[in-house]
Order: structure tokens, then C-alpha cells, then sequence
């Protein structure tokens, strides 16, 4: 089974989200993430976490690669195809603001 590391997009950060959200808001997103996560079953290894600001170092910093993230999660699949399939009627694209979702294959290091 392959590993993918999903990363979630927003022109909404996820503390303003948060922030702006009413608290039946914040329960119907958490209903909303709960049934998505009882549907993908075992194929959820880590449901993750909100993301707040982000540092970067390095030559590519400026680079912006790391805009608009506003969560995490580490699913498991066999196919690129079927981690798609999962993340079709994902709750995220239900945010605030433009968002979308990027599921990037984490690749086996011998030895580690």
C-alpha cells in the first residue's frame, strides 16, 4: 500500500476560517469531516491537522510553494486513482474561498 501526503488549499487561511466561524458552523465541518473519514475507512493513516504561518529557508523560499496551505492529512492506497476517488466529495472543498486538494506520493527510502 502507497502512502500519499494530502495537502489542502485555501484562499482562506485556516485560522481565519476558524476564527470566523459560528460554532454550529465549526460542528456541521466537523460532521462533515467525520462522515468523509468513516467513508475513506482505512484509508486514513492520519486525518491530520489545520495549518497555521509557515517559515521558509533555503534558495526556493521566496519560491511561495507553501501559499494557501491550510491542512494535512496522510492517506494510503494502492492508486494514484483510487486516493483521487477518495478525496472527490472531501469536506475541504466545501471552505471558504477558492480551495483545493493535492495528494503527492510519499516515496520508500531504503534502509529508513
Amino acid at each position: 500500500m502507497k502512502k500519499y501526503l494530502v495537502l489542502y488549499r485555501s484562499s482562506t487561511p485556516a485560522a481565519e476560517m476558524m476564527a470566523s466561524a459560528t460554532p454550529e458552523q465549526m460542528q456541521a465541518g466537523m460532521e462533515d469531516w467525520n462522515r468523509w473519514t468513516q467513508t475513506a475507512g482505512g484509508a486514513v493513516v492520519d486525518l491530520g491537522s489545520p495549518l497555521g504561518a509557515a517559515v521558509s529557508v533555503g534558495a526556493a523560499s521566496g519560491s511561495g510553494a507553501d501559499q494557501g496551505l491550510t491542512g494535512y492529512s496522510i492517506l494510503q492506497a494502492e492508486t494514484p486513482e483510487e486516493v483521487r476517488k477518495l478525496l472527490e466529495e472531501h469536506p475541504h472543498l466545501k471552505t471558504p474561498g477558492d480551495s483545493s486538494i493535492t495528494a503527492i506520493e510519499l516515496l520508500h527510502m531504503e534502509g529508513m
